[in-house]
């Protein structure tokens, strides 16, 4: 791995991965903080944060977005903006207090980003660059952050180990999941390592072999 420091975060009651990127110099991003913010400034210390970064709108994964800009702006004395999803993904980010009150949890909140990305969008953090992918099918707005020079990328939901995310809401699309996966993950190497969203990391050459949802994938 190269010069960045990866560091995963479980929140929730449904342990999602918060990502903590930092480099040397004591700056980080925050990817997905879907809640418990306490445990994520903990672990951020007294480094300063560049960004939040969402990759879709489920509760999980921005739940915590809106608190943690606010503890990040009042402690680095600037604010620090939250970018992404794609914009597909307004809908969710805007009722992310009623997916919380279905499930019984409190202290979440809805989020406005100070800017939606989409596909193509190239952003530099950390002296190094994250480009945007657009992998809808989780969500209709559901991006990932692929950075090639460190041969890592933050997934969300998308591709996990041997399964890929779930698509059995009245927005999900299962084909479509597979497809932009196969497009827009399975076009990097084998050796880039997949960050994602709930369990442990991966790497696109292992899935591309295993993962039962990509049969034609493996080798004969």
């Amino acid at each position: 791995m190269g010069r960045l420091k990866y560091q995963r975060v479980p929140v929730t009651p449904f342990r999602q991965n918060c990502m903590v990127v930092s480099a040397d110099s004591g700056r980080a991003v925050v990817i997905d903080p879907g809640g418990d913010v306490g445990d994520i400034v903990s672990t951020l210390g007294g480094m300063h944060v560049e960004a939040i970064l969402l990759t879709h709108g489920h509760l999980d994964h921005a739940g915590g977005a809106d608190e943690l800009k606010e503890a990040l702006t009042a402690r680095q004395g600037e604010a620090v903006p939250i970018l992404g999803p794609d914009i597909r993904d307004a809908f969710l980010l805007g009722t992310i207090c009623d997916q919380a009150a279905a499930f019984g949890l409190q202290g979440m909140r809805n989020v406005e980003p100070d800017k939606y990305l989409e596909a193509g969008n190239r952003l530099t953090f950390l002296g190094e660059t994250f480009e945007v992918r657009h992998v809808p099918g989780h969500t209709p707005g559901h991006i990932v952050f692929v950075n090639t020079a460190e041969g890592c990328a933050f997934v969300g939901d998308t591709l996990f180990r041997q399964t890929v995310g779930r698509t059995d809401f009245a927005y999900g699309d299962a084909e479509g999941l597979v497809k932009a996966i196969r497009t827009e993950l399975f076009s990097l190497p084998d050796e880039m390592i997949i960050y994602c969203g709930h369990g442990m990391p991966t790497t696109i050459g292992e899935e591309r072999k295993h993962n039962p949802f990509f049969p034609a994938e493996a080798p004969q």
